[in-house]
């Protein structure tokens, strides 16, 4: 009978959305990360079209000085986020944490009412920590629930419902800060969501702390060191981990070149470059999910290498479907129904897809990998390290598309980049 449950648990992941050791930690994992995205968005909106005019600066310069700005706590609290995981209760700690969401999205409506470009700035910088001690504590406690045989299903939804979460939200935020009440709007959708997310981690089951005689360090430098230092040792943690960054760099790269690829490319509207994000997030979800029926509840690397030849044969696909001739200025611009009916685009539309779907396969795995090979004692500190290695690649995927651009590199050009870049990377991955 417990051989069957087991079985069952492995193949059904489903079921885990109706375990209070798992369903309350989705749910306030899935509004963190739509509350991220619709702040983010709804501000970065407010700086394009109002707030970068109003304060006589750039809102290209200012919309990439926002996202180092969410990004920066990743860096700077991963060292004082390890300890507090381990120190504490975890389902405590995200409770502490959901209600800083509170006071943080109070502020944010705030700023919106102020129309401050400098306190929302300020507000984005917290909301990038409350994530930055929030993700050590989400990863490290779901072994602590789930037993091994249910973290691939478990990290399968989790990924899910956070590209959900991405879609959703960024979508949202756009959408409503701009209409007529937008910003009152926004600021009390901002502090509702954040209050949802404080009662769902309030049924989050409670955990043994791992080290509760943990003495917390705020430095940054020295603990950061001796983190990597612990972890390099590991072959098959620290392999996963900078193969998990790789897949951040990735997936940035192609998401924060959609709007222009849309317009300057394929000569579309806004609407077909929110389609690709759509297309994407549903992608890596669907992808995430058949970790699970494929590898049947067993953590193995065994597919990822087969899933990053597959990013690199999509990518490299895209290229070629793209490789067209720059659209006239002066040309009309189609919208997405228009786009999606001509035969010719189908094809840019499969291998976004399939670069998502592939990408999905091959993350979940990976993180599952961290939480199950490293001992337990190291696990937060692991996935602290993988939040400053996911974020440092990011900044070099902005970086560099930014310098491959200015070189006269076209878009489609670098999204053939990526193509021998993952599979190579895959390579790597079948020798962890």
């Amino acid at each position: 009978m417990e051989a069957r449950i087991i079985i069952m648990a492995g193949t059904n992941q489903f079921a885990l959305l109706f375990k209070r050791r798992f369903m309350p930690l989705f749910l306030t994992q899935f509004l963190g990360a739509f509350n991220d995205n619709f702040f983010k968005s709804a501000l970065m909106m407010l700086i394009t079209y109002r707030l970068g005019d109003e304060a006589g600066l750039d809102s290209r310069i200012l919309v990439n000085a926002a996202a180092g700005v969410f990004i920066l706590p990743f860096f700077v609290f991963a060292p004082v986020a390890r300890d507090l995981a381990d120190k504490y209760d975890r389902s405590d700690l995200m409770r502490w944490i959901k209600f800083a969401e509170i006071v943080i999205m109070s502020g944010a409506a705030l700023g919106f009412y102020l129309n401050s470009l400098y306190f929302l700035m300020a507000v984005l910088f917290l909301m990038g920590a409350q994530s930055a001690f929030f993700s050590p504590a989400k990863y490290s406690i779901l072994p602590q629930h789930l037993p091994e045989e249910e973290l691939i299903a478990g990290n399968g939804l989790i990924q899910m419902g956070t590209y959900l979460a991405i879609l959703t939200g960024t979508i949202s935020g756009g959408l409503i800060i701009l209409r007529e009440n937008g910003i009152y709007l926004t600021g009390g959708i901002a502090v509702s969501i954040a209050a949802a997310g404080w009662l769902s981690s309030m049924f989050i089951p409670p955990t043994k702390p791992i080290e509760p005689n943990r003495k917390v360090s705020f430095a940054i430098i020295r603990p950061t060191i001796q983190m990597f230092s612990e972890i390099i040792p590991m072959k098959n943690v620290f392999g996963s981990m900078l193969a998990i960054s790789w897949f951040w760099l990735v997936g940035a790269t192609f998401l924060a070149q959609f709007p222009t690829y849309s317009r300057l490319i394929l000569g579309t509207d806004e609407s077909v470059a929110t389609s690709f994000l759509a297309i994407f997030s549903c992608g890596i979800g669907l992808g995430s999910m058949a970790c699970n029926a494929i590898l049947k509840g067993k953590v193995t690397t065994k597919y990822v290498p087969s899933a990053a030849y597959g990013i690199a044969i999509a990518s490299g696909l895209l290229w070629y479907v793209s490789d067209r001739p720059p659209v006239s200025p002066d040309a009309p611009i189609i919208g997405a129904l228009e786009f999606f009916s001509k035969p010719e685009n189908f094809m840019i539309t499969f291998c976004l897809f399939a670069i998502a779907f592939c990408g999905g396969l091959y993350i979940v795995p990976l993180y599952a990998v961290m939480q199950t090979k490293a001992p337990e004692e190291k696990v937060s500190g692991v996935i602290a390290c993988s939040n400053i290695s996911d974020s440092l690649f990011m900044s070099v995927a902005a970086l560099g598309a930014g310098f491959l651009i200015s070189w006269g590199i076209s878009i489609p050009q670098i999204f053939l980049t990526m193509g021998p870049t993952t599979f190579i990377v895959g390579l790597l991955v079948g020798m962890i």
